[in-house]
């Protein structure tokens, strides 16, 4: 079960004209300014990653508005474990248990994922929040990583999940963001 006080959010790669390519794009950025929101108001920590910038672009507007008061942290290593920058942000987070949102399931998220795996965390990968360029890719990507011992939650389910309880001031901002 997710805990709120050892759980961070990982949002990766949502990026100019590749984030236009996802399949099922719409819900993707419905679910993606969800679990952002969420993870706001359960106070997560949030950790915003983006594959080379400098070619595939800026991370959408949909998602920068919702972390003003972050920076994303840049990366040309597919795994986010490959940068130096995540890793200590990471360590010094503290976290254990890690939620993971974003593109590409079938490379950025699917290669994270497992390297959080090796390195002894626990992972969760926000399956209504990550897409690829297909259906067929994003499906082989989840078959891959929870063969690999990720496993897979929803928005709704990892929210109410790190909630506990019903009659909370978080539960009530959060019941009304998914409605």
């Amino acid at each position: 079960m997710l805990n709120k006080e050892k759980t961070v959010l990982i949002v990766i790669d949502v990026q100019g004209k590749l984030a236009q390519l996802m399949y099922d794009r719409e819900k993707l950025y419905n679910n993606l300014q969800l679990i952002i929101k969420g993870a706001k108001i359960l106070d997560l920590p949030i950790i915003w990653m983006e594959q080379y910038p400098k070619g595939l672009g800026p991370t959408i507007p949909e998602i920068v508005n919702l972390l003003p008061d972050l920076q994303p942290i840049p990366k040309i290593s597919f795994s986010c474990c490959g940068e130096s920058r995540f890793m200590a942000k990471l360590n010094a987070i503290n976290c254990h248990q890690i939620l993971i949102s974003g593109i590409e399931t079938h490379v950025c998220i699917h290669q994270t994922a497992l390297d959080l795996i090796k390195l002894g965390y626990e992972v969760q990968v926000v399956s209504d929040a990550v897409s690829s360029r297909s259906k067929e890719n994003k499906e082989i990507g989840l078959q891959k990583m929870t063969a690999a011992g990720v496993k897979l939650t929803s928005v709704e389910m990892a929210l109410f999940e790190l909630l506990k309880v019903a009659g909370t001031e978080e539960f009530k901002a959060i019941s009304k963001i998914l409605k």
